[in-house]
């Protein structure tokens, strides 16, 4: 067995471990990144590839750095295919966007780290994590091709990924950890990069569709005006799709991508919930994927993950040069997520919630009778103002629909007040449960109101 000691370990060499990784090494402490993967498929990532919010990220990996992977910076909007309605809904997307080269952007962000003076493990896959008497979290345990490894550090920070083993493994009790954690939480999806003959017609837009089934959906985004990454997923509480299959019968559907040649293929799992209550315990800080930093609705969660890795990596220097790793030092961490992104993304899952308590088909319909512009909002924010004039537009092209757009506008009242009880996040432990409680109890009414079941 060899033994390594470091000031910060971090798992998974993504987005949030990169920029954690980066942060604390250009602060001169010592830092390694575990990375099960080998050098040269490190950087990997199933993707859809869309990064909203291409125009800020930390500068401990700047921009200027990864933006050579933007292999498209026109797209400007949404659309949204209908096939029941017969319609195509374009939906407006705020602030910059972008459609990159994941495994170039992957590559990039690894350098960035390694120029900070990180260190990088690769092919070593971690089993187990080390933890005191106290419950504090000291190290990890890993294997590389077949060799014993144990790291001794003061914080470990969790970027593997979702459904991160390293929760599994840990003991988090008596701590403010977020262990509401279950697959259902969680969709499975697939992606492919297809090459085609010509230009497509909407290289400036990023293309969404809904499967026939499974509350799925399917993803058609434009890296070139040739080259595009095509995927779908499907909640994990639903039946299965197959999603080879399905997504190949729709791509021989459509007549634009005929004689379409794959160049790469990849599957993950990505949270489709809120981000978690708290992503603290002693000596462990979770980041990006493994803490659904991710907008439960669009699936976006780059430039978050990116955030997640510099605020952990400062928390952790900061608790470090204290001497101090308890849950209490790390807590600023959890202010700063919530603060940022964590409402918000909390906010729009109240929609998912809402879905699941209706038929598709009437989904689709409410969907294509909302103004596009509100839609934004709704999907980007969190929320949208709804006027009288607005409300008597959409009743009338909504005929059929009005129950459901009844009980719409009232959940986006309770999304509202929900997203008012995050801007209260607590800025201590011990105001967590109170915190929590009522959250819950929003949540309470929120269930009652949808008719959906209990997510959480």
């Amino acid at each position: 067995m060899t033994t390594f000691e470091y000031d910060v370990a971090i798992v998974g060499a993504g987005t949030a471990g990169c920029y954690a990784g980066a942060t604390v090494a250009d602060a001169g402490y010592d830092v390694v990144i575990v990375e099960r993967k080998d050098e040269s498929e490190a950087g990997h990532i199933a993707c859809g590839d869309a990064l909203k919010g291409a125009d800020k990220f930390p500068e401990s990996i700047p921009k200027s750095h990864i933006e050579g992977s933007f292999t498209n910076t026109e797209v400007d909007h949404g659309q949204f295919e209908i096939p029941s309605e017969d319609a195509v809904l374009d939906i407006p997307v705020p602030g910059e966007l972008a459609v990159i080269d994941r495994y170039e952007y992957g590559r990039r962000v690894i350098d960035g780290a390694e120029r900070a003076d990180a260190e990088f493990h690769y092919d070593t896959v971690v089993q187990d994590v080390l933890q005191d008497d106290d419950g504090r979290v000291i190290g990890l345990e890993a294997t590389k091709r077949g060799e014993h490894r144990r790291y001794e550090v003061d914080i470990v920070l969790d970027g593997a990924g979702a459904l991160s083993i390293l929760q599994d493994k840990a003991d988090f009790e008596g701590t403010t950890f977020d262990t509401n954690v279950r697959y259902s939480q969680f969709s499975s999806a697939y992606r492919e990069i297809i090459e085609v003959d010509d230009p497509v017609e909407w290289s400036d837009a990023l293309v969404f569709k809904p499967t026939k089934r499974s509350a799925g959906y399917l993803w058609y985004f434009p890296r070139t005006p040739t080259e595009i990454n095509v995927g779908l997923g499907f909640q994990m509480n639903e039946e299965p799709m197959q999603l080879v299959s399905d997504l190949r019968e729709d791509i021989s559907r459509r007549p634009e991508l005929k004689n379409a040649t794959v160049k790469d293929k990849l599957g993950a799992a990505l949270p489709t919930r809120r981000p978690y209550d708290s992503a603290v315990a002693p000596g462990y800080i979770a980041i990006g994927d493994a803490a659904a930093h991710v907008n439960p609705i669009s699936g976006g969660g780059i430039a978050g993950a990116a955030y997640a890795g510099q605020y952990a990596g400062e928390q952790a220097i900061e608790a470090i040069e204290d001497g101090d790793v308890s849950e209490e030092s790390l807590w600023r961490y959890n202010e700063r997520v919530m603060d940022h992104y964590g409402g918000r993304y909390a906010a729009l899952d109240v929609y998912n919630i809402f879905s699941t308590a209706y038929d598709l088909d009437d989904l689709i319909g409410l969907l294509a009778a909302l103004p596009a512009g509100k839609l934004s909002d709704a999907l980007y924010s969190g929320s949208a103002s709804v006027g009288l004039g607005l409300k008597l537009r959409v009743l009338i092209k909504s005929f059929g629909h009005w129950g459901t757009l009844k009980n719409l506008y009232e959940t986006k009242s309770l999304a509202d007040r929900l997203l008012e009880h995050y801007e209260g996040y607590p800025s201590t432990p011990e105001a967590f449960p109170e915190w929590q409680g009522e959250r819950d109890r929003i949540m309470d009414d929120i269930y009652a109101e949808t008719g959906a079941e209990s997510k959480y």
